[in-house]
């Protein structure tokens, strides 16, 4: 788990220091990054489901996914209880109401610090080989994500950080209890829900439009249980 618990304080470090940037940014440029990490955030989202796309096993899957997860994410309303609780301090706080959503920051932040190969397969490199090579690739490449987050959204960006844990100690236990790799048809797949995601979180982030992201989120964990069963007959 050392490549993990290094990921996951690189979050922690790169949200510090880019909520201190963030007080030396005047307006004009947090409004500057917040529009280029939109832009980015579109284009990384559309490169992990199209690469992928071609590799799927099941084409379907994916459409399914997101179907299955968001009825969950809506059925238990996810997005609701993060914007009336982000409501609720702003009103507490006087935060002015045209700042950026925190929820749209963590929604972005998570999916990027999460989906992709080095988050998947390294936790899984990790736990059979102790090669923590990927796991350290992505700590660098997530302290400079988090730092530009913050910058924008601020401290409170670091609560990805536990996310970031739970997600890889996942793929971490899920190698140890099966000894093997996580097979390379459900990194594609959730590559593409991921994509997905990512693409969606773009679009908010550029107030293009809200797809409630959040309640998407469970989309996730459906390729997942999905090779799981199939694993087992």
């Amino acid at each position: 788990m050392l490549g993990t618990i290094v990921n996951t304080i690189a979050i922690i470090v790169g949200s510090t220091t880019g909520s201190v940037f963030k007080k030396l940014l005047g307006e004009r440029y947090r409004k500057v990054l917040f529009e280029a990490l939109g832009l980015c955030t579109i284009m990384l989202g559309v490169n992990a489901s199209v690469s992928n796309m071609a590799k799927s096993e099941y084409p379907v899957l994916f459409i399914l996914s997101l179907a299955i997860g968001g009825i969950i994410g809506t059925k238990l309303d996810f997005a609701g209880k993060l914007e009336r609780y982000e409501e609720k301090k702003r009103e507490n706080t006087m935060t002015k109401d045209n700042e950026p959503k925190l929820i749209e920051g963590l929604t972005t932040g998570c999916l990027l610090f999460c989906i992709g190969t080095f988050s998947i397969l390294g936790p899984v490199l990790s736990a059979l080989e102790g090669n923590n090579t990927y796991l350290f690739t992505n700590a660098t490449l997530d302290l400079v994500s988090s730092a530009v987050l913050a910058s924008v959204y601020g401290w409170r960006m670091m609560f990805a950080a536990p996310v970031l844990f739970c997600w890889q100690g996942m793929f971490y236990l899920l190698a140890i209890v099966f000894k093997e790799a996580i097979p390379d048809p459900m990194r594609i797949e959730l590559s593409i829900v991921g994509g997905v995601l990512i693409l969606s979180s773009g679009l908010s982030l550029l107030k293009i439009k809200d797809c409630k992201t959040v309640n998407l989120l469970p989309s996730l964990l459906v390729p997942v249980v999905f090779y799981l069963i199939k694993g087992l007959f």
